[in-house]
């Protein structure tokens, strides 16, 4: 993407002083009207209600009755306002609490909830989806939150990463085949990809079998969970393979 000539170099120790908290308040002058966490807020409604090719920060300002240039004295820009507003929706550690105290269980209560966040805020995927970014104490929360559950289970600290990837790839995945799913079209993909396989079945016939075997009907099967369980279940080979040796 070319860059505008005017637009101003990020500064990420600024951005992280704006996501952790950390700005040099004034001392003198009018006391702030607005907040960074207050503008994120409103630019979350925003987001969830039209998407975030919605948010900019004119649109933002005209929520609060301002003008957009009176929001740059609370965040640099809309690169600066989205991180804040992923940092709004995460809302902090997980609470694992309510699942039981094994590791399987805890990750799989931990899984939920990320994904209970992504189905709640859709313009996530694509908040979330360029290069790695300065991130905020909310964000870092759920990485530490499932390391500590991962640390006893004897996996070195790359395979615990790893399977933090991991789960996080399968919640983004979910993430991406809801956002493109679309009842009249998958209607429409599902009669003409029939009447092609009738016509050709010779030609795939494992495609065929498993069509006609209802391989593209999951009204009794949750996607998410079945492929959380079996990254779990993967997860489990490899503890069990690595008190073996």
């Amino acid at each position: 993407m070319v860059k505008n000539a005017e637009e101003k170099p990020r500064d990420l120790r600024s951005s992280i002083a704006l996501l952790w908290g950390e700005q040099t308040q004034p001392t003198r002058g009018p006391k702030p009207s607005l907040t960074p966490a207050r503008i994120a807020e409103t630019a979350v409604t925003l987001a969830d209600a039209h998407g975030l090719d919605a948010v900019s920060m004119n649109k933002v300002a005209a929520e609060f009755g301002v003008s957009g240039m009176a929001l740059y004295r609370y965040v640099p820009g809309k690169t600066e306002l989205v991180a804040l507003m992923v940092e709004a929706v995460s809302a902090g550690r997980p609470d694992l609490s309510a699942a039981d105290p094994d590791w399987r269980s805890q990750m799989t209560e931990w899984a939920h909830q990320l994904w209970a966040i992504y189905r709640g805020h859709p313009w996530l995927l694509v908040a979330t989806a360029m290069r790695r970014q300065v991130m905020g104490p909310a964000q870092l929360a759920w990485a530490d939150a499932a390391l500590a559950v991962l640390e006893p289970t004897g996996l070195s600290a790359a395979e615990q990463h790893q399977v933090f990837l991991l789960l996080i790839g399968l919640v983004r995945n979910q993430a991406q085949q809801s956002a493109d799913y679309d009842a009249d079209h998958d209607r429409e993909w599902g009669e003409l990809t029939g009447e092609l396989l009738e016509r050709h079945s010779a030609r795939f016939p494992a495609l065929t079998k498993a069509m006609a075997d209802g391989a593209f009907i999951t009204k009794d099967l949750d996607p998410f969970q079945f492929g959380l369980d079996r990254i779990l279940d993967g997860v489990q080979m490899l503890m069990d393979r690595a008190e073996e040796r």
